[in-house]
């Protein structure tokens, strides 16, 4: 798993966006027990933060230690540093194992054998992205210029997953049908350029050429910005399956 967000760690935790209610809700509406549950690869662990809520216990991993340390605290989440693809968990520990918006960056074979391990046998696996948002036609048309043009060269390989919507990502376990879901937002013009600045490949852009193009697209986009806050919607795909062994 290659870390990418340890330098914006805390603009991570700020600007991001926060997964729909309808989202969990969906999820653990499959989860009969919930006794335990890994959130693999929980980054400012707001995943975690709403399994807490429901599950007894909740161990949340990330190879970031300062990710973790942006992470909210509650008295039944574990965060340990761990890798996705070997844990000191034991065998048998979960009965549900989430990965959210994180899958595209692990080695998955060696994930899954690590997730099959340490599941529970008919545990739910559950793994989500979000793509590119949605704000109107005018302003969508330079983030899509920004991101597959000027920043085309500075994505690692894995981002195709998430333009993809996760399509093309193995997943060798029993599907489960699922909904369409997405996050809906109002956001400032200041909101929309947090949440851009965290995009990891913007960061090795700024670290090549020592400028922030996203200053520039700012500019571009203020123009077509209607009112104090305008409607964000970013979609939301989900890969969930139940792990038979």
């Amino acid at each position: 798993m290659k870390d990418n967000f340890s330098k914006q760690a805390a603009g991570y935790a700020k600007y991001r966006p926060v997964y729909p209610q309808e989202l969990y809700d969906f999820i653990l509406s499959n989860v009969p027990c919930k006794q335990a549950a890994w959130d693999c690869g929980t980054g400012n662990g707001q995943a975690a933060k709403e399994l807490a809520k429901m599950f007894d216990e909740v161990y949340a991993t990330d190879i970031s230690q300062k990710q973790i340390e942006n992470a909210p605290q509650r008295v039944n989440i574990f965060y340990s540093v761990q890798a996705a693809e070997q844990t000191r968990f034991s065998e048998n520990s979960f009965d549900l194992v989430t990965v959210a918006q994180a899958l595209h960056w692990f080695r998955v074979d060696d994930f899954y054998k690590e997730l099959v391990r340490v599941a529970r046998p008919n545990a739910i696996f559950a793994a989500w992205t979000y793509s590119l948002l949605h704000i109107s036609n005018e302003i969508d048309a330079l983030i899509k210029d920004h991101h597959f043009n000027t920043l085309r060269s500075y994505w690692d390989d894995e981002r195709k997953h998430v333009d993809e919507e996760y399509r093309s990502i193995p997943f060798p376990f029993t599907k489960i049908n699922v909904p369409v879901f997405s996050i809906e937002y109002e956001w400032t013009t200041g909101e929309l350029e947090g949440y851009l600045n965290t995009w990891s490949g913007l960061q090795k852009f700024i670290s090549t050429h020592q400028y922030n193009p996203v200053d520039e697209l700012m500019i571009r986009i203020k123009p077509f910005w209607e009112q104090k806050k305008m409607k964000i919607s970013f979609p939301v795909h989900l890969l969930m399956g139940r792990i038979e062994k």
